[in-house]
């Protein structure tokens, strides 16, 4: 991937950080994007020479700037990675207007923005690689997180109708269903939880990040052109149920 440009959002922890590692790894030039952790930010930028970039991609005016910065710096954009992710855990009828606005904007409406600002700048090189980053609670659903469920399973809409619309481009959209990781998020779940997901895991564990962000970086290779609007899902065989 040497003299390709990526945006990563969410990009310096957990499967973000990952998946830039490995793309930097491959000679990409990468710009990771957090939001408020600007100690693991720091952390992770010393450690791997990764840029970063602070913006709240649940902003559409912040989505605009983002790209806008990355060609001004780099002349260029070709790989998009839409990661960020905001979970939110409650019952439906717990869960505010506020709740939902948000976990709308970060889950979804942020990587259309993002594909939005993207797009013509991709065309314009004749190439692209845009990702999408579900989750198994778009498929499987959850009894506390209606909200993200929702958003996630929207970009599943997104990405194949972004695919079609761009397919005579050199571009190409895909999505990635992870299941369930060692992430900080998962971490954040209750113990009781976590067990019972595990149980749930035929492969009986969860997994690393990096087996994630493995097949990312296939989905944004070169040779990957002839994959576009595929629902890819890496999940340990958990959505296929008990």
């Amino acid at each position: 991937m040497a003299g390709r440009v990526a945006l990563v959002t969410g990009g310096t922890r957990g499967i973000g950080a990952a998946i830039c590692t490995r793309l930097m790894a491959s000679g990409a030039t990468v710009v990771a994007v957090y939001e408020c952790d600007e100690v693991a930010a720091a952390s992770f930028r010393n450690r791997t020479g990764v840029s970063t970039l602070r913006a709240d991609v649940g902003d559409p005016d912040s989505c605009a700037m983002l790209a806008g910065r990355v060609v001004d710096e780099h002349g260029r954009l070709d790989l998009l990675v839409n990661n960020a992710g905001l979970l939110i855990e409650r019952p439906c009828v717990e869960t505010t207007a506020q709740d939902w606005d948000r976990a709308v904007a970060v889950n979804l409406s942020a990587a259309f923005h993002l594909c939005r600002a993207a797009i013509p700048v991709m065309r314009q090189h004749g190439f692209g690689r845009i990702v999408n980053i579900s989750s198994v609670t778009a498929v499987m659903g959850s009894p506390s997180e209606a909200a993200y469920g929702a958003a996630k399973a929207g970009l599943h809409g997104l990405t194949r109708s972004l695919a079609r619309e761009t397919a005579r481009d050199g571009i190409t959209v895909n999505c990635v269903v992870p299941g369930v990781f060692h992430t900080d998020m998962t971490a954040s779940m209750p113990q009781h939880t976590q067990s019972a997901i595990l149980r749930m895991i035929p492969v009986g564990r969860r997994g690393d990040p990096d087996e994630l962000a493995r097949a990312v970086t296939f989905l944004l290779d070169d040779q990957s052109g002839y994959i576009t609007g595929s629902i890819l899902t890496v999940d340990g065989g958990l959505s296929m149920g008990a």
